[in-house]
């Protein structure tokens, strides 16, 4: 959180803001809304010379906060999307101004109700601008912690059925807000994992869309159906289930936990880089998503973050500084969520994160994308003969008209190329490719000598595996999820809680071997290493070994394209081929007895 910047935190046991601060006197020109509250309150509670001065002031007061509050929240839509430091002190008076009028109307709501008519909708409209603000301050930080500040004012709203009246009136905006507070909660559900709840809320939802429509008969019940199909889509996007002996499902997060990446060896010399930002870029056709987070993009979003901590337990409020003899916990690396990018947003984004990294920091940017391939010949091998990933075409036009076709001889315009990522090369870059056309981007060239790694997909998988594409891919499964990833290439679709958690420890073990492999390795390129000192590197490095290898072994990825690839390669058999490896795959697969679905000649010899 920003110096200086207060804002909300709420307890568990009532729904407020833990700051007090007096209410500010509204300027004396500022009279508009006030008058016309203060002809409201004579209307319906007699004349006005009937209302105690004290009582007038209130409703002033609370008239005055909150059209400053108004003002300032529609305001956020102006600040710039990308960049760090323009958007906090903004922030932190929206937060001043809503912690303000929260507290002002718990002290004053009797007043409220009978002198200007206060409904309990518009308090639910106040506390849900409050878990906007924390959500979008998730957004903008990358805190997971504000994910449950937010998720606190979402229940409260659902608890004290805030909304519930709204169906009552004839206003079909008021049941748009309401509609809106749903889909709203059910995006911080799921980044959350609370999947128990996203589901008793889209059956809310659902029931609210058909009063909606039958009553208003209005012209957006396509848009709310197809939100509707979406969330249902998004939350059956794993491929296995994880089960309790009563059958029912169990959630498991994929966030770094404490113990998530394999510890470092005492004396082992690797790099003392971080991972601080990341661009996490989606443009898969036809991939599941929800409010613009495609699958692969919230598997790889989670992969990139810390199990929340809720804010009322840690030791200092955000941004303040921590005492020296207190450990420091590190912060999760700021991230850029782009959905469906055209090229100029992509690479504005781009810029402002290079522009904005700090020294001994790393910049990851992972692309979820389709393939670009390259058309007709070419006699060179530069960085924009091979083609790359797709940005989107819709936004950019030329002269009133989209481009469709173009000549032959030239380079696609609406696509990434090896080539553009060049410039940032500058600095620390760690890339991940998942697409039809990642090895495009095997024909990097380091130009300036700064650590440099790419991490990239396999460009087809067997037959029997294609028709999962819409529900995620494979690659980014791995990645995020290593266990179920290999439970689904081993035709498994769901296991028991108990043998779940004993190949999780597993799982950790051969981590830890793989980084000893890495890090004992004699011929593998220095960048890796350079990058094995982060956690969240780390855990990235050492589950695409594990995913390389289980492909490699497995009996039905046969062809070069099943396989993931890195510029630069790493020594097959020190890692991805180690028969050290291979013997600990085998040994997961007979736990989970699937030992016939892969090669064993490969450790004939071990």
């Amino acid at each position: 959180m920003v110096r200086g910047a207060r804002q909300p935190q709420q307890p568990r046991s009532r729904l407020a803001p833990r700051l007090t601060g007096i209410v500010e006197k509204p300027p004396r020109k500022r009279k508009s809304r006030t008058e016309f509250a203060l002809n409201e309150i004579m209307s319906s509670g007699g004349a006005e010379d009937d209302i105690p001065q004290g009582e007038r002031k209130t409703v002033t007061d609370f008239c005055y906060l909150l059209d400053k509050s108004k003002q300032l929240f529609n305001g956020l839509r102006d600040l710039p999307q990308y960049g760090q430091k323009q958007w906090q002190s903004y922030f932190g008076r929206t937060f001043d101004v809503y912690t303000k009028l929260w507290k002002f109307q718990q002290q004053h709501r009797q007043v409220l109700d009978n002198r200007y008519g206060l409904k309990r909708w518009q308090i639910g409209e106040i506390a849900s601008k409050i878990g906007q603000l924390y959500y979008h301050y998730y957004l903008r930080t990358s805190e997971t912690s504000y994910l449950n500040e937010a998720f606190s004012f979402y229940s409260a709203i659902r608890q004290r059925s805030y909304y519930s009246q709204v169906n009552k009136e004839d206003r079909p905006e008021l049941v748009v807000k309401k509609l809106r507070y749903y889909a709203r909660f059910i995006v911080v559900c799921l980044l959350l994992n609370k999947m128990d709840v996203v589901k008793d809320l889209v059956k809310e939802l659902s029931d609210e869309i058909e009063d909606y429509t039958h009553r208003f008969n209005t012209e957006d019940q396509v848009e709310w159906n197809l939100v509707l199909q979406e969330v249902a889509a998004f939350i059956e996007a794993d491929p296995v289930m994880v089960l309790n002996d009563d059958n029912t499902i169990v959630i498991t997060s994929n966030r770094l936990a404490e113990t998530g990446a394999p510890l470092l060896e005492q004396g082992m010399i690797v790099g003392q880089l971080s991972l601080a930002d990341a661009l996490i870029i989606g443009n898969c056709n036809n991939q599941v998503k929800f409010s613009e987070l495609t699958v692969d993009m919230f598997r790889m979003l989670q992969a990139l973050e810390r199990e929340p901590m809720n804010l009322a337990s840690q030791m200092n409020k955000p941004g303040m500084q921590e005492s020296a003899d207190k450990p420091t916990r590190r912060e999760n690396p700021h991230k850029y969520l782009l959905y469906k990018p055209t090229f100029s947003q992509l690479y504005t984004f781009l810029a402002a994160s290079f522009k904005e990294l700090p020294a001994n920091s790393v910049l990851l940017i992972y692309l979820s994308a389709t393939g670009v391939f390259p058309t007709g010949r070419s006699d060179s091998e530069g960085p924009y003969d091979f083609g790359g990933v797709l940005t989107n075409s819709n936004r950019d036009i030329i002269n009133g008209d989209a481009i469709h076709k173009r000549n032959q001889s030239h380079k696609e315009m609406h696509c990434l190329h090896p080539g553009d990522l060049y410039p940032f090369t500058r600095k620390p870059l760690f890339i991940i490719v998942d697409s039809s056309n990642s090895v495009a981007y095997k024909n990097f060239t380091n130009l300036f000598g700064q650590p440099l790694v790419c991490l990239l997909s396999p460009t087809a998988y067997p037959k029997a595996l294609q028709d999962q594409s819409q529900r995620g891919s494979l690659f980014t499964l791995f990645l995020n999820n290593p266990l179920m990833a290999f439970l689904f290439v081993s035709g498994l679709s769901s296991m028991r809680r108990g043998l779940w958690e004993k190949c999780q420890e597993y799982l950790r073990k051969i981590n830890r071997d793989i980084a000893q492999l890495l890090t004992h390795s004699r011929s593998i390129d220095q960048a890796f290493l350079q990058f094995f000192g982060d956690e969240f590197l780390r855990l990235l490095l050492t589950r695409f070994i594990f995913c390389s290898a289980t492909m490699r072994m497995h009996k039905i990825f046969r062809e070069t394209r099943n396989y993931p690839e890195s510029y630069p390669q790493l020594p097959r058999d020190e890692t991805v081929e180690n028969p050290h490896l291979q013997k600990h795959i085998l040994e997961l697969a007979s736990i989970l007895d699937v030992r016939n679905v892969f090669l064993e000649s490969t450790i004939d010899d071990y």
